[in-house]
């Protein structure tokens, strides 16, 4: 496999996927390995990784279903880096990428034909007061420059089927907000996991799932997922979601 300047290989060893990197551009964070192991992924069907940045969540699923897996991104750069990582995985059979912005998405995949769709979208508004990272690359990935929240959520209701399963990451800050908004696109907001990066810090990291056309009722709470334990090491969860069972 041929890597461009800056790139480097890394491996997710709890499910034996290689992802080509590049801190020029965009290396995943733990954020990617959260949101693979938060909803449950239906064994076969239609997958959708929107906003895949370099394809870190859809790679990352793979192993765990026989459904199609389809990436969304924005950024060519990073969707030539998802394709390449495809490849190097032997998943070409299983993964298309798709290199088009979140919002013109449904011209190559159908309305109502999605069973679950995981996002990892930009976390901050394009607001003119906050200070953007001055490499574009960096600036989209994390910066609602070119796709809002609004955005993610009317595309995502019209690509799932009913009852269809929504999964993303985002930032505890921005909670209420989504909460709100979920319901406005038909997507009822089923269950959170606060994530926190030690047992007496603020949680950092925030886990939605939701469903479409799902009943009102029932939402639950997740109990709360520790990054970092007092010997500043991994907690046992969060090895087992790199490393594997077994693994420390």
């Amino acid at each position: 496999m041929d890597l461009h300047t800056g790139e480097r290989i890394d491996q997710l060893y709890a499910e034996d996927i290689r992802i080509i990197q590049s801190s020029e551009v965009f290396s995943f964070s733990l954020d990617a390995v959260l949101l693979a192991n938060f909803p449950k992924i239906p064994k076969r069907g239609k997958i959708v990784d929107l906003c895949a940045g370099n394809g870190a969540v859809g790679l990352f699923v793979a192993k765990k279903t026989l459904a199609q897996i389809e990436m969304v991104e924005l950024q060519p750069r990073l969707a030539d880096m998802a394709q390449r990582s495809v490849a190097l995985n032997g998943l070409e059979e299983q993964i298309t990428v798709h290199q088009l912005d979140l919002k013109d998405s449904l011209s190559v995949i159908s309305a109502d034909s999605v069973d679950l769709l995981l996002c990892n979208p930009p976390y901050f508004k394009n607001l003119p007061t906050n200070d953007k990272n001055p490499n574009p690359h960096l600036a989209i990935a994390r910066h609602e420059i070119h796709a809002d929240l609004h955005d993610v959520l009317r595309v995502s209701a019209k690509m799932l089927k009913m009852n269809g399963r929504f999964a993303m990451v985002h930032r505890p800050e921005r909670f209420l907000e989504i909460m709100q908004l979920m319901p406005d696109y038909r997507i009822a907001p089923k269950r959170v996991r606060f994530v926190y990066p030690k047992a007496d810090k603020d949680a950092n990291i925030l886990l939605v799932e939701g469903i479409k056309d799902g009943k009102t009722d029932g939402f639950k709470v997740a109990p709360p997922l520790i990054t970092y334990g007092t010997d500043g090491e991994y907690t046992q969860e969060i090895k087992e979601m790199l490393f594997g069972n077994g693994r420390n």
